[in-house]
């Protein structure tokens, strides 16, 4: 036969035979559909008619003429009526889910158009095709065809829950056999939608499979889908989870839906009850009941165990859980006796137990899902006579069949004791002995054995051959500890250095104490070695160490005292009034309070050959030795210099290029100034100092500055001058930054305060003087120059 050529049309033929089979096709899958439905519809019709034979007392031809009659009088159709009498009659929980759902949506409108008669007719369909079927699958194809389609949903799975809380998927529709093969089994802690919803027990709806990233059945097929997983679980307990997909992403569903979809999870619970999946065992109602297996095997664990029943209240939801056996070994927090904790509610022989870590939460938890929990040193506490006891124990938690197993092993105190002193003397390197002299026993503890570097097969070592293990040099100090005990019977302790095997030396602690009977005589010696070589060795390090700060500290303090005897040479606290023609001349200096700041601040006055006078303060940058030598070496460049007759400018610019180069990093600033007696001028200039502080009647003044870089940064800077015309009764202050300067407040507020101090009224320039450094606010203990010019 020819095939069609590319772009050439099918022949008629072959499309009218195509068409006739996908027609049959289609036709024959109708009514297998057509089938089923009507199966289903007549099981809930015959079942209805039973209920009208039992309750009118006639045959089946009376009770279908019944059936019909009652149908048209009532305008609903046979299958609807039919779901109606079953509902009225059973009074089970599909119609209770049913009748719940109707009230609940009733006055918010139904979902889809649809009535609450359909909603019920739904589910009761649903149920009587799950009761007809043989296997779980078929109650997954009933749900998805009779109430989910309806929904929008294209497939279901309907997983089981394992004790181990593994996931068996039980039945499903909508997904292919190999998709549900690839699927047939979630071992415990993969994470996938189904998973969630189990584990943290509550409704999973996830709008975009794709966006959200959890892996689930049918994935690939629709992985922009939308997945609502919800718990499937009767009394308090989880038998599985019903899992819907959509195939475009969720939208928010209206209360009508969401209520539905909650009552098919609630029939789903109900169907894994009384219909198993292949491989999955689900508990039958007399399983759940008898315990006595449980039981015996609690008995038989050398651990305190209760067995737990669940406690179901009149809605048939969990409330509580009731012991129904402790074994022999249980030990109760409070002192009890087993017999008054034996039969009662959890929560009303522990009511603390609902705050207990979320105790009740946990056997809650493992009740409901099946997965087990264990938990080290967990606190509890029992509530007895309202006085709560505090304890610690040990759980273990595990589902077995409708029971749970808890295994509650409270912490003993004296073992606890026992374990802690362990601790402590492994964690303090301590060993303990005894020995008994009357039968030469000697026991050691495991501790003992390790300090002295001896396998525990080896015989201990007597006191009477400590010598014999012991650095030979302190046999005298171990021949006096064995004195006072042995002899004189009085406790006493000693150190010695102990010679292991391994030749390691360790220096070690031993205390001991005589044990008498009641006539004094001595029968036994205990007591206890401790490793101190530890502590020997900081002892030895902070002994070295103190020796070197001693050293150190007496280095520090002779650099100290020969800066302070340098400084002091050349700048003395105090200085007798200089013999300047035209000008009166005092000056100040205070050293730091503190010896280790001695600082690098200066000052000179000379009357120059040429007759004029240098003014000059400066202020070397550091402490100590260096800044005082840079001090004199600074000070007296510029008395060498000042005789060439420069301006103060160019004495600045020469002592900047002393500093740069001939001195070892020293920075540093200043003010020159040269004064002429003749004229009253005073030619002056700064390399980064604070300015002059003029006082003229009752008014104090900053001198305006000049521009000057300080001392030492650059290799060459030129220095401004400026000059000042002063008169008679003027007075001129020249200082260091030690004289104002504060941590916390800025140098021009410093200088404002300065400022207010000096234009009070004095009646010699040395009050004047004495007056700045009295009322001084500095607070950085630097040192202080300041020079005081009167003009005559």
């Amino acid at each position: 036969m020819r095939r069609p050529a590319s772009g050439e049309e099918p022949l008629s033929g072959q499309t009218s035979h195509v068409g006739r089979l996908a027609a049959t096709v289609e036709r024959l899958r109708g009514e297998v559909r057509a089938a089923h439905a009507a199966a289903d519809g007549r099981a809930l019709v015959e079942l209805a008619k039973g209920v009208l034979i039992e309750r009118l007392q006639c045959g089946p031809a009376q009770a279908t003429r019944q059936l019909t009659e009652l149908a048209d009088q009532a305008g609903l159709s046979q299958l609807e009526l039919a779901a109606d009498i079953i509902n009225q009659a059973a009074r089970d929980q599909v119609a209770h889910i049913a009748g719940d759902f109707v009230r609940r949506t009733s006055g918010d409108g139904t979902c889809a158009g649809e009535t609450g008669s359909s909603v019920a007719v739904r589910l009761r369909t649903a149920e009587s095709a799950a009761l007809a079927a043989g296997d779980t699958q078929v109650v997954a194809e009933s749900l998805l065809e009779h109430a989910l389609a309806p929904l929008g949903a294209t497939a279901v799975a309907v997983w089981a829950a394992g004790s181990d809380a593994s996931l068996t998927l039980c039945g499903h529709a909508g997904f292919s056999a190999d998709e549900a093969g690839r699927w047939r089994y979630v071992p415990p802690g993969v994470a996938t939608v189904a998973r969630q919803a189990l584990s943290e027990r509550r409704t999973v709806r996830v709008f975009s499979l794709a966006e959200a990233g959890i892996p689930s059945i049918g994935h690939a097929q629709t992985p922009a889908g939308g997945r609502v997983a919800l718990p499937a679980g009767t009394g308090g307990r989880i038998h599985g989870v019903l899992e819907i997909c959509w195939p475009q992403p969720l939208t928010p569903q209206s209360p009508a839906i969401v209520h539905q979809i909650q009552a098919l999870a609630e029939l789903c619970a109900h169907t894994l009850e009384s219909v198993p999946a292949a491989g999955v065992h689900l508990p039958s109602a007399r399983e759940l009941a008898d315990v006595s297996e449980l039981v015996d095997l609690s008995d038989g664990l050398y651990d305190p165990a209760l067995v737990l029943t669940p406690h179901l209240d009149a809605e048939g939801d969990l409330s509580d859980f009731r012991i129904r056996h402790v074994n022999s070994n249980f030990v109760d927090p409070a002192g009890r006796p087993r017999s008054a904790v034996n039969g009662a509610l959890l929560l009303e022989a522990y009511p603390m137990a609902v705050d207990d870590s979320e105790l009740f939460g946990k056997i809650d938890r493992v009740y409901a899902t099946g997965e087990p929990f264990r938990a080290r040193r967990m606190t509890l506490t029992a509530l007895v006579d309202q006085v709560p006891l505090a304890s610690v124990a040990d759980l273990s938690i595990s589902r077995h069949g409708g029971s749970v197993l808890l295994i509650w092993r409270i912490e003993d105190e004296t073992a606890r004791l026992a374990s802690l002193l362990q601790h402590a003397q492994r964690l303090g390197r301590i060993g303990g002995f005894e020995e008994n002299l009357v039968t030469g026993e000697i026991t050691w503890n495991g501790q003992l054995f390790a300090l002295y570097g001896r396998p525990v097969t080896e015989d201990p070592v007597s006191l009477q051959d400590l010598t014999d293990h012991a650095h030979p040099d302190d046999a005298v100090a171990i021949g006096r500890f064995l004195q006072a005990v042995l002899h004189h019977r009085r406790p006493a302790s000693t150190g010695f250095r102990l010679m292991r095997p391994d030749g390691v030396t360790r220096h070690i602690r031993v205390i001991a104490e005589p044990v008498l009977d009641a006539d004094d005589r001595l029968l036994a010696v205990r007591g206890a070695y401790q490793d101190i070589s530890s502590q020997h060795w900081t002892e030895v390090a902070l002994a070295a160490t103190r020796d070197q700060l001693a050293h150190t500290e007496q280095e520090s303090a002779e650099r100290s005292r020969l800066a302070l005897q340098l400084q002091h040479a050349i700048m003395p606290p105090t200085r007798a009034p200089l013999d300047a023609p035209g000008l009166q001349i005092a000056v100040r200096y205070r050293p730091a309070e503190t010896e280790s700041l001695v600082g690098g601040d200066w000052y000179d006055t000379v009357v120059l050959p040429s007759k004029r006078i240098l003014l000059c303060v400066g202020d070397i940058a550091g402490h100590g030795i260096d800044a005082a030598t840079g001090m004199v070496v600074l000070r007296n460049a510029m008395r060498g210099l000042a005789v060439t007759g420069a301006g103060p400018g160019q004495l600045l610019s020469w002592l900047n290029i002393v500093a740069h180069h001939l001195t070892e990093q020293v920075t540093a600033t200043a003010v020159c100034g040269l004064f002429d007696p003749e004229t009253r001028v005073l030619r002056w200039a700064r390399a980064g100092h604070l300015p002059p502080v003029l006082v003229r009647g009752q008014e104090a003044t900053a001198l305006p500055l000049p521009g000057g870089l300080l001392l030492g940064a650059l290799a060459e800077v030129e220095y401004e001058e400026t000059e000042i015309q002063l008169e008679p009764h003027d007075t001129l202050l020249m200082y260091t930054d030690g004289l104002i300067e504060r941590r916390d407040t800025a140098v021009q507020e410093s200088l404002t305060q300065l400022l207010a101090t000096a234009q009070a009224p004095a009646t010699t320039l040395e009050r004047r003087l004495d007056r700045l450094l009295t009322h001084s606010s500095s607070d950085t203990d630097d040192d202080t120059c300041l020079i005081g010019i009167e003009v005559s």
